[in-house]
């Protein structure tokens, strides 16, 4: 038996009072946190749901995430975290595509009538049965209707509930991910992928009972999910929440908070520094921090070391996936720290460089990372064709380029093809294109990344509209963002008569982004 709600139990046992989540003025104890889990568990079992049913969860950084999340599987169900930010048709898909039994979602998440629509797109025609709204008062009726708020419907649950018996290789999560083509796709992750890679994580850190996180990543990607919820609540650790990143604010919550560990995109790093030249928090925060993680793009060296000279850490960055649970490989602690390298591979964890025949490229030569080991997927939802495509030989075909230098560390040269990473998240051209190519005045579309300060990339279109059309710029983007999620949709467009192919009609996209 391997439930990763075990993440959450055995801590709860050992440190009952010891404080698991923050949120403001709320302290929630490990005790009390595990009690809320047990109810959600109870919860769902009398709803219906069954060992193995899926159960999709809409949450950003709420002490409802984990709580929803754990008690999801203990239920012996498997979880489905989608991005708050997604709309009612692509809420839709993940519905269908998962198969889902029931649907938590938060009041407050930005995007509620589009998830409300998106139920009902799905609908129970497709056996999602139960909408569950989490609410800050229980006792105000639901603003959606067909939908049950959580608090009224927990409120007589038992907070004692026994663990459904799970294998390690059953399925805990699905992680949604496009690839670099098609609809998205859901990473199924095992007990054991889940298990192995925060435990991995917990010893990699050096990380200990009076470690406070600040968690501002997302809990609904894998970054957060693993290497701060469940690897932190496994070893007792304090996570501070943030649902929405605000440099100042984090600052803020460090020093009040005494913050001993920040995991982040580079654009975050970017933006404490910024904040902190003027507001001058560094002293207090480098007082208690011990460790800076980066991941989701690359770090500018520039910035790497002047959040060393700043705050007295030295960020170390990592490699991974959704379908790798997602840490691969790490800078570790104890061994040199190399600007610009995603670091060697974690324990129980083989990367090798591969050319496209899958034969391994001579050392110091570039080649696409391979990996396989106790954190790779199980293989996409429903998809064994495409599965058959990323895992070979046991070995899951990344499509990120790198080269492996005399040390055993890897430094990425070229990302997955044409995937584009705006603030931490990916974005999939194509999923944009076939959305864009719905317009009644677009002829075809290119969707490339370039360059942005902030944001690391921003996301342009190129369109070449059908003749006759009047379709202006600013007209495509406000149509995008109401069909797109706000890190998705296009902030540039730009309209051509004629976009550059290669002889066999292929867009050449790396054309684009050099002109751009």
């Amino acid at each position: 038996m391997l439930n990763l709600a075990l993440m959450l139990e055995g801590t709860a046992e050992r440190l009952p009072s010891r404080e698991a989540v923050v949120l403001g003025d709320t302290r929630l104890s490990y005790a009390q946190l595990n009690a809320a889990a047990n109810q959600v568990a109870n919860l769902l079992v009398e709803s219906g749901v069954r060992p193995g049913d899926r159960v999709a969860l809409s949450c950003p950084n709420l002490p409802y995430f984990p709580i929803a999340y754990y008690g999801i599987l203990k239920a012996g169900a498997v979880v489905v975290p989608l991005n708050v930010l997604l709309k009612a048709r692509e809420i839709a898909y993940h519905l269908q595509d998962s198969g889902a039994k029931a649907y938590l979602c938060f009041e407050g998440t930005p995007e509620l009538p589009m998830a409300a629509e998106g139920w009902r797109g799905f609908g129970q025609a497709h056996g999602c049965d139960h909408f569950f709204l989490m609410t800050a008062d229980p006792q105000a009726p639901s603003p959606i209707e067909g939908a049950t708020t959580m608090g009224s419907a927990v409120a007589g649950q038992a907070p004692r509930f026994e663990t459904v018996v799970t294998e390690a290789t059953d399925t805990a999560v699905i992680l949604y991910t496009s690839g670099t083509t098609g609809h998205p796709k859901g990473a199924e992750l095992t007990h054991a992928n889940m298990v192995m890679n925060a435990l991995t994580c917990w010893r990699l850190f050096g990380a200990a009972d009076q470690d406070v996180h600040l968690v501002t990543l997302p809990l609904f990607h894998s970054f957060g999910q693993t290497v701060q919820m469940n690897a932190g609540l496994y070893g007792g650790a304090t996570l501070v929440l943030l649902p929405r990143f605000d440099a100042a604010t984090a600052l803020a919550i460090m020093e009040r908070e005494r913050v001993t560990f920040f995991a982040g995109v580079p654009t975050m790093y970017w933006g404490l520094l910024s904040v902190d030249r003027e507001n001058g928090n560094a002293a207090a925060i480098a007082a208690n921090l011990r460790m800076a993680i980066s991941g989701g793009a690359a770090l500018p060296v520039e910035i790497l070391e002047q959040v060393e000279k700043v705050y007295g850490v030295r960020i170390r960055e990592g490699y991974g996936l959704s379908e790798t649970s997602p840490v691969a490989s790490f800078n570790h602690p104890g061994r040199e720290a190399k600007p610009g390298s995603i670091g060697q591979p974690i324990w129980g964890v083989q990367m090798k460089l591969i050319d496209t025949d899958g034969n391994e490229v001579p050392e110091s030569e570039p080649g696409e990372i391979a990996i396989r080991g106790h954190n790779v997927m199980k293989g996409y939802h429903g998809r064994p064709d495409a599965t058959a495509e990323v895992i070979r030989g046991g070995w899951f075909r990344t499509g990120d380029v790198a080269r492996r230098d005399e040390d055993g560390y890897y430094v990425i040269v070229d990302r997955a093809k044409d995937m584009i990473v705006r603030g931490g998240f990916n974005v999939y051209p194509r999923e944009i294109e076939e959305t864009i190519m719905t317009h009644p005045d677009v002829s075809l579309v290119a969707v490339v990344g370039v360059p942005h300060e902030s944001h690391g990339e921003e996301v342009k279109a190129f369109v070449i509209r059908n003749p006759g059309s009047r379709l202006t710029e600013g007209e495509l983007v406000n149509w995008c963002r109401e069909r797109m999620a706000s890190y998705k949709y296009p902030r540039l467009v730009e309209f051509r008569h004629e976009l550059p192919m290669t002889s066999t009609g292929k867009i050449l996209k790396r054309k684009l982004r050099d002109e751009a």
